[in-house]
């Protein structure tokens, strides 16, 4: 079976708790309840297995090592630095969002309705407005990039 593939809704509290649907749940606990959350620059929280995140992090390592005399790589750590954080999965299924990553990704203080993207290597958090923002950016771009496509067949 496909793992963190598909759509969910789900609420986030008021205390910043989101619920996990019994297959996210089944996905992440098939490889340990440590994750991490990380915050996207799209405006959406990515939760991944912490196992798959150190692998991401891993091949940015060489950013780490020249931190010290490159602008750029000091600023790759601290933007991951301050937008990343370990959590656990609670008994419940439950996992918290903090109140600065709610505010990077638009969550409201109160119950709001949420959406849960399946993104293969973990899952991703949007706020209803911004998924649908994000799903109208991803069909014009594959419009352009087959109009381009076609007009390159054509022209040849």
């Amino acid at each position: 079976m496909l793992a963190f593939c598909g759509i969910d809704y789900c609420s986030i509290d008021s205390n910043g708790r989101v619920k996990l649907s019994p297959r996210n749940l089944e996905d992440f606990t098939s490889k340990g309840s440590d994750i991490v959350l990380f915050c996207l620059p799209e405006g959406a929280v990515a939760v991944y297995p912490e196992e798959t995140y150190l692998k991401i992090r891993q091949e940015r390592e060489i950013a780490g090592n020249r931190a010290a005399s490159s602008f750029l790589g000091r600023q790759m750590l601290r933007q991951s630095g301050a937008w990343t954080q370990s959590q656990r999965i609670t008994a419940q299924g439950r996992i918290t969002i903090p109140q600065a990553f709610r505010e990077h990704a638009g969550f409201g203080s109160g119950s709001q309705k949420m959406v849960i993207v399946g993104v293969e290597i973990g899952v991703e958090l949007w706020t209803v407005e911004r998924w649908e923002a994000e799903k109208r950016r991803m069909q014009e771009h594959d419009n352009l990039k087959r109009e381009r496509e076609m007009q390159s067949d054509l022209n040849i």
